[in-house]
């Protein structure tokens, strides 16, 4: 038998305030509300385990807290970062008994602009920052301080965004929701421009698509001529490239099975360079880091490394010592 839902709780009375120990317990179960993710009510069980510490201290009545759990229930899609945000202002209703019905609207309303402002916040700025600044580290240190520095980082943050907004919103309370109605498509642009201003950036920095092709007699480095054009401009083709395939209806894993298959055809003949620092049977560095399949041209062999002053003083004491094993005096400067 199906439950009906009241439209309004048995006792009025507003409830006590939160304390800031229940908030922050909330705060910490809201990390688990994709844990029951489903196609039919999304994030639903997640969003009342979260919220359930707070209702039961808000509803006394064992009525008035069963209606609630059963509206909690209700369908629900937001960002899990910001879901905070969401619950603030969802338990200062609740502690007001407003009505059920107005409080399921409130909740909608609330958690719908909150999946653009995310993925801006998150996914198109703090991540490609961070990704960004800590991947160079990891590589150029070859250390795992960068991993430890990015997972610190981005957690820091995100559980710091969670915290403030459960206490601002609760404290708030529904002014909240007409405070990120009203600006939430300036902050989302705003958002969108700065992680496409760093993913770009990225691009022009770790880009490092190039190519292995060289023209022979004389020997004119293909890749040399292209950063003479403009520097990192593989790269840059490539993403424009994707931009107007994406623009034309491809979708991402079709951007990236082209890409894929392009990598692997460029390697096997030889057009893109690699630097794996493979070298030869005879110990001589493979020109591009790899052997391609189809050498389909001459590719110059590598100059000889230059020697130090300790090598270049040994080679000279060789040439010294094996005149003077022929009759020949030379005497070595001091």
């Amino acid at each position: 038998m199906a439950y009906n839902i009241p439209e309004k709780y048995q006792d009025l009375t507003p409830a006590a305030q939160l304390d800031n120990k229940t908030l922050n317990k909330m705060v910490w179960m809201s990390c688990f509300l994709q844990a029951s993710f489903n196609y039919e009510r999304m994030q639903a069980c997640g969003w009342l385990w979260g919220i359930l510490p707070g209702l039961q201290k808000i509803h006394t009545n064992k009525e008035d807290l069963k209606a609630s759990m059963a509206h909690n229930l209700d369908f629900l899609n937001t960002h899990p970062f910001l879901v905070t945000f969401v619950m603030g202002i969802v338990l200062s209703l609740e502690q007001n008994k407003a009505d059920t019905q107005t409080i399921r609207s409130v909740r909608i309303s609330a958690a719908g602009p909150l999946g653009g402002i995310g993925d801006a916040l998150f996914w198109l700025t703090l991540v490609p920052i961070t990704a960004g600044i800590t991947a160079n580290m990891a590589l150029n240190n070859k250390s795992i301080i960068g991993a430890i520095l990015f997972l610190a980082i981005f957690n820091a943050v995100q559980f710091a965004i969670r915290y403030f907004l459960m206490h601002w919103s609760y404290n708030l309370g529904t002014k909240a929701v007409t405070m990120l109605t009203s600006n939430a498509k300036e902050f989302t642009r705003a958002a969108s421009i700065l992680g496409i201003f760093t993913v770009g950036a990225l691009i022009a920095n770790y880009g490092t698509t190039s190519l292995r092709i060289m023209i022979v007699d004389p020997a004119i480095n293909v890749q040399s001529l292209l950063d003479g054009i403009l520097p990192k401009l593989i790269p840059l083709l490539i993403t424009v490239g994707l931009y107007f395939l994406i623009k034309k209806g491809w979708t991402p894993i079709k951007c990236i099975i082209l890409i894929l298959i392009t990598g692997i055809i460029g390697c096997a003949f030889g057009i893109f360079a690699g630097d794996s620092k493979a070298i030869d049977a005879d110990g001589h560095p493979i020109p591009g880091g790899y052997n391609p399949l189809v050498q389909w041209y001459d590719y110059p062999a590598p100059a000889a490394p230059e020697k130090t002053g300790q090598q270049a003083w040994d080679a000279l004491q060789n040439v010294v010592d094996q005149l003077a094993k022929e009759g020949t005096t030379v005497t070595m400067p001091e």
